[in-house]
């Protein structure tokens, strides 16, 4: 056997080959890749709907369901698909839910009507959540030793923080120099070229006998899932007080909360409690969590802001967005690598929440007439250095010291907590600002400004709200996750969290 890697950052159980794999770090490139490619599709779709939109001719009222509809298949099934890449083995389903999401992307590229789009953004999602835990597992089973780990897990996290400000730079592009369409086709370049270097450099362990599938904590999973994002997104055109949308609120919790009684006593749960009941993992997954209902204020409102009150284009605001990555790259590099050994990881995901809080505070003082040098770029600045503070080490976090045969099923739980977050954000926070802005709006009519000075201050009005509910979450997150991720530098943390996975299940695993 192989030199064991530290327990601090370990995945137990994972073969010793694989924690000392000779091509790693191109394994990092193709995982790096694939990321990316779901990520930008977040954004990079919200850019190009106008345009799809006129080409198409549908309603107003329907173009949310091209979002939705990816949200909806996206979130209900990570679950079940992160556990199937545990039982089948991740290199095969990392490859499928490529080749997959490449082939829907090309339909939805072709499509010559608004069904067509919408039933490829579905299929979209369904690959995607075969994809992402994959991915995810793939690195942490990949990288066990706590320097490499850290350099793995801070690119990484770099992309998951940032990929999205890059997918409104490369959706402003494409739109404006070739059509709406290029922002799927596009997908097919990323996924040929990782379903390529998957199937060179990936290999799958031998693996022993394989426990059956939770059938009914998968269908409890899924379809309580999918009563929440479906909720959330109700709520968002229907309002909070629509039958559809309590219902599904209310059905989808009450699924969930079955869900967790079933895998108390099932013996091949869909998820182990114990991933979920580590006091460190579950403060990973909170600041994930929480940090994507906040980040929404970002990503939607700022481009909002900057294309409907300054009248910017898309491409504009791609470039305008770009101190955002960058300042992630930067913070993921020297958290994840430098700090994290030294200090654990709540300092840092704390301190990154607090930055959150900052950027965000920054951005409640928004004006028409603000200037970008002034506002928008530094709370960009701090934002940036804050996601990567929270980012990578809550990913890290929320992987390490998991057994070997359940890093699918983590991965799906950091998945499933950022695109939650997501619909939680999305709805929570465009009701707050169509709020806000009715009020603002009705509350100065007559006040002497004309009627696009008024509507640009409404608009305004209504964003600076949600950036100061943003705040808000980031503060709460920064002082609920700071009190459940236990302190202290990395190789202690490592020891503390390692009674979650006893040394006999780790050798018999090996």
């Amino acid at each position: 056997m192989d030199a064991q890697p530290s327990p601090s950052f370990a995945v137990a159980g994972g073969p010793a080959r694989q924690a000392h794999h000779e091509r790693r770090w191109l394994v990092l490139v193709v995982i790096g890749i694939a990321q990316l490619m779901v990520v930008l599709d977040a954004t990079i779709v919200n850019i190009a709907l106008p345009s799809a939109q006129r080409e198409l001719g549908f309603a107003d009222s329907d173009r949310q369901w091209v979002v939705t509809a990816y949200a909806l298949a996206f979130g209900s099934l990570l679950l079940l698909c992160g556990r199937l890449g545990d039982l089948f083995g991740r290199k095969w389903t990392f490859i499928v839910g490529l080749i997959g999401f490449a082939v829907a992307s090309a339909i939805g590229g072709a499509a010559p009507s608004f069904g067509l789009l919408v039933t490829s953004r579905v299929l979209q999602g369904v690959f995607a959540a075969l994809l992402a835990p994959s991915a995810l597992s793939l690195l942490a089973t990949t990288f066990t030793d706590p320097k490499e780990r850290g350099k793995a897990f801070a690119v990484f996290g770099a992309i998951a923080g940032g990929g999205g400000a890059v997918g409104l730079l490369l959706g402003g592009i494409l739109t404006s120099s070739f059509s709406w369409r290029w922002c799927l086709y596009v997908n097919l370049f990323f996924a040929l070229v990782a379903a390529v270097g998957g199937l060179v450099l990936l290999t799958n362990p031998p693996r022993g006998e394989r426990p059956k599938l939770d059938i009914p904590g998968t269908l409890l999973a899924s379809a309580g899932l999918f009563g929440i994002v479906f909720g959330f997104s109700k709520a968002q055109t229907d309002s909070w007080s629509s039958p559809v949308t309590y219902l599904s609120l209310g059905v989808g919790f009450l699924l969930l909360a079955v869900f967790v009684q079933v895998q108390r006593t099932v013996a091949h749960p869909l998820l182990p409690l114990r991933i979920v009941l580590d006091r460190n993992r579950a403060g990973a997954y909170l600041a994930v969590g929480l940090s994507a209902i906040a980040i929404f204020g970002i990503f939607l409102f700022l481009t909002y802001f900057l294309q409907e009150v300054k009248g910017w284009t898309p491409v504009r605001t791609g470039v305008a967005f770009l101190p955002l990555p960058t300042s992630i790259v930067l913070s993921s590099t020297v958290n994840n690598i430098r700090l994290l050994p030294k200090y654990g990881p709540r300092r840092l995901i704390v301190c990154g929440l607090l930055l959150g809080f900052s950027g965000m505070v920054l951005l409640t003082q928004l004006q028409a007439t603000s200037s970008y040098v002034t506002h928008v770029l530094p709370s960009l600045i701090l934002l940036g250095l804050g996601f990567g503070g929270i980012f990578a080490p809550a990913i890290n976090t929320a992987t390490s010291g998991v057994a070997f045969k359940d890093a699918g099923v983590a991965s799906a739980m950091v998945n499933t907590m950022q695109q939650v977050g997501g619909s939680i954000g999305t709805a929570l926070l465009s009701t707050f600002v169509a709020q806000a802005t009715a009020r603002y709006a009705k509350n100065h009519v007559g006040d002497g400004r004309t009627a696009e000075a008024l509507a640009k201050a409404a608009a305004t009005h209504g964003y600076t709200t949600a950036f100061a509910i943003s705040a808000v979450i980031f503060l709460g997150a920064a002082i609920v996750v700071g009190s459940l991720i236990q302190g202290g530098p990395l190789q202690a943390f490592g020891q503390r969290s390692s009674p979650t996975t006893p040394a006999r299940e780790v050798m018999a695993e090996v």
